[in-house]
């Protein structure tokens, strides 16, 4: 029992000393601390959010791509915005009373007692009209922050936008963390790189009267936060490199990839059309953003990462080096023009080697060639031969980085199309389909799609004779970042260097001697190797390709240009691609007859031939 009697007491005084805190706590803020008698003769505590600077973005050699501007949100407080002249309020900010109680219910929607923003993007003309009057109209203040601006009117698909955050992003908890009103990355580099460049948000208190007017900060900032700037990224591009390619471009459907061999950085990335980035900020971005989405050239499409197109005869490099892999071609290896198995698009002699055969790009010669790497005679069974060789065939091809993602540092890019056994087995059956059904393939046509940033790698892997670096748009993260960790690996593909070579002599001659000689930059003493390509067009004029390298030894860039119902690689996207390379290696174009191809590629002189 005394036990017990103990216990009561010690229980007892466990409750008095509770309630005694308690009291000594109301007594601290009813007598000694006078902040919240402060507050309340002010009336409120205003929590202001305080945006970072976003991160700011450079191309490879310093020059700015990417800045901030600075823009002001209204905001408001819906418990506080009462017995306002809503008429004046309207005229003052130039809306109608209708716009008015549709934002105030918004508002109201979102918070009866916190802030949202009421009017978005002013401009500092607009700021200046407001801020003066604001007195008038308790529960409405002025927020500043930051959009983004431009000193340039290049590289839009590459670099994105930003815009307010979604209803249905705030439900997702992968964006745990922003707020209605806030701003993220919605497309291209700003989407990609939204964790480094977005920064970290402060938040200021503010004590205001009744009327709004501010009365100082909440005990001398004590509880204020800084905003933290965002990372800046050093960007691989080439400005000059993108406005040049742009300019050629103009006016015209296609895409133009370029990339360091050396190291996978991408010099440029032109998507034609294309538009001036800074339509997509500001007050306009909606207005412009809905015009762009519904324009009919489709400016808003990435052709560089989504569009695929067949390769056309780019594609006989490939299937030449798959073939010296399977040991069923050399380069001294010759097959006759047949016409029999399909037509081809050049009058020429007997291919009598590899090189002959690229440098006149001979239909027949790949169709073989193809042939004996889908038939090698693996079997007594042609169509188990058939099945395993294009199995063992698509293996290789996407080693090249073919029917697969290449890993670029930008959103939405497509892996292409390359043909299995199993796609033609559920379209015709196990025993419904052999070589002549696919034969299309071996020239680039029939079921292939690849975009033109897969034909700019694939250009590099010749370059590098048989390894590439995973494409990429951002050199580093910070100023005084590093290259990225996961773009300085090696990547091969499964044909031994030992084979790449032959190919190269090929790619040489066909810009020397072959289909492309308006490629040739023989007075500036450097060695162009590539490989055009006239991509059929059920619906037009067929589509100009053209990949190359240059120089042929130590490259220095890697190309792919496409240009949609352009007709013949030779006639539109070999001389683009040459004004481009020297462009790169030389800064200028140094002589009249080149400048001569600049205007007339300028103005879409192409088009007008049969």
């Amino acid at each position: 029992m005394k036990y017990l009697e103990g216990r009561k007491y010690v229980i007892q005084a466990i409750f008095i000393a509770i309630g005694a805190v308690y009291l000594i706590k109301l007594f601290y803020l009813q007598v000694l601390d006078d902040s919240y008698k402060t507050a309340a003769e002010n009336n409120a505590m205003r929590r202001v959010v305080q945006y970072p600077f976003r991160g700011l973005v450079y191309d490879r050699d310093g020059k700015l791509l990417v800045e901030n501007t600075p823009v002001y949100d209204l905001m408001v407080v819906p418990k506080e915005a009462k017995a306002i002249d809503t008429l004046k309020f309207c005229q003052l900010v130039g809306m109608t009373l209708p716009e008015y109680r549709e934002k105030i219910k918004a508002a109201k929607a979102y918070s009866y007692v916190k802030s949202s923003p009421f009017l978005q993007r002013l401009t500092n003309a607009e700021f200046a009209a407001i801020q003066d009057n604001l007195v008038d109209f308790p529960g409405f203040y002025i927020n500043a922050r930051t959009v983004r601006g431009y000193p340039h009117k290049s590289l839009a698909h590459a670099l994105g936008y930003i815009g307010e955050i979604s209803p249905r992003q705030l439900e997702d908890s992968s964006y745990r963390g922003y707020r209605q009103g806030d701003y993220l990355g919605i497309s291209g580099l700003e989407r990609q790189y939204e964790q480094f460049l977005m920064g970290k948000r402060g938040v200021k208190y503010t004590m205001v009267n009744v009327r709004g007017i501010e009365k100082g900060s909440f005990k001398s900032g004590a509880y204020d936060t800084l905003s933290v700037a965002g990372n800046n990224l050093t960007t691989t591009i080439d400005l000059d490199l993108q406005a040049y390619g742009e300019k050629l471009m103009a006016g015209k459907t296609g895409s133009i990839v370029a990339i360091e061999p050396s190291t996978g950085e991408i010099l440029s990335l032109v998507s034609a059309p294309y538009y001036d980035p800074s339509q997509l900020t500001g007050k306009e971005l909606g207005n412009n953003y809905m015009k762009l989405l519904v324009d009919p050239v489709k400016p808003l499409f990435n052709r560089p990462l989504m569009a695929t197109y067949p390769p056309g005869s780019i594609f006989k490099l490939a299937q030449a080096l798959i073939a010296l892999q399977e040991g069923v071609l050399t380069p001294e290896t010759g097959y006759p023009c047949n016409w029999s198995l399909v037509k081809c698009s050049h009058r020429h002699p007997y291919p009598a080697n590899l090189g002959i055969a690229i440098e006149q790009s001979c239909n027949p010669y790949f169709y073989q060639v193809f042939r004996s790497v889908v038939n090698k005679g693996r079997s007594q069974n042609i169509y188990q031969d058939t099945h395993q060789g294009l199995d063992i065939w698509r293996k290789h091809i996407q080693t090249f980085g073919f029917a697969t993602k290449v890993g670029v540092d930008l959103p939405n890019e497509k892996k292409g199309m390359m043909p299995s056994a199993q796609f033609y087995d559920k379209i015709y059956g196990p025993k419904g389909w052999k070589f002549p059904t696919i034969y299309s393939i071996s020239i680039g046509q029939g079921e292939t799609g690849v975009t033109p940033l897969q034909m700019a790698n694939f250009a590099a892997i010749l370059a590098n004779r048989g390894h590439y670096y995973t494409p990429h748009i951002v050199r580093s993260v910070g100023d005084k970042g590093k290259p990225l960790p996961e773009y300085l690996v090696k990547r091969y593909t499964s044909v031994e260097p030992r084979h790449f070579p032959a190919v190269v002599e090929g790619m040489q001659r066909v810009v020397e001697s072959g289909t492309a000689r308006y490629a040739q930059l023989k007075h500036i003493n450097v060695v162009v190797c590539g490989k055009t390509g006239t991509v059929q067009n059920p619906h037009g004029k067929d589509h100009s390709v053209f990949i190359a390298f240059a120089p042929k030894d130590n490259p220095k860039i890697a190309i792919a240009v496409y240009v949609e119902n352009a007709g013949g690689g030779a006639v539109a996207a070999a001389p683009m691609a040459s004004l481009l390379i020297e462009k790169y290696l030389t800064d200028t174009i140094k002589t009249a007859p080149r400048k001569n191809w600049e205007d007339w590629i300028i103005k879409g002189g192409f088009y007008s031939i049969d």
